[in-house]
């Protein structure tokens, strides 16, 4: 129970850090968007990943009890891109955007569960919406 108090306040201060470090500044604004992707899960083992399963590809350490997701490399360009705050439906939570999948995954997120394969395996495979927070330039710049 101890180790869930202190995934929880993790996660709390990793969001409160990365908001603290997003000020608005004089050119940009934020803007949340909504896209339907396939979920699956993940978990923190060698045969699930590599023989350094709690390594990312974007050399992040990853620790069970705190929500990250993996995206497909194509939803980098929709601005899914590292720290990225993500809500996923059917989820409570905001999740930060810790890791990436390999090539061939298209329109694809995995929510990592840790190392509870368990909880993976009942979440399997579905379609949801996500809700993610972009940059976007100020309308005066866009015109």
């Amino acid at each position: 129970m101890m180790f869930l108090n202190v995934s929880r306040l993790v996660t709390i201060l990793s969001i409160c850090l990365f908001l603290f470090n997003c000020k608005d500044d004089e050119s940009h604004s934020y803007e949340w968007k909504t896209l339907e992707v396939t979920a699956t899960a993940y978990n923190s083992l060698p045969y699930q990943t590599n023989d350094n399963p709690f390594i990312t590809a974007f050399g992040d350490s990853l620790k069970p009890g705190v929500r990250y997701i993996a995206i497909s490399r194509d939803l980098l360009k929709l601005g899914l891109t590292h720290n990225t705050l993500v809500q996923v439906e059917g989820l409570e939570g905001t999740y930060l955007v810790k890791d990436k999948m390999h090539y061939r995954w298209r329109n694809k997120i995995d929510i990592y569960m840790g190392t509870d394969v368990k909880l993976a395996k009942e979440w399997g495979r579905r379609k949801v919406n996500i809700t993610y927070r972009v940059k976007k330039l100020k309308d005066s710049l866009q015109n």
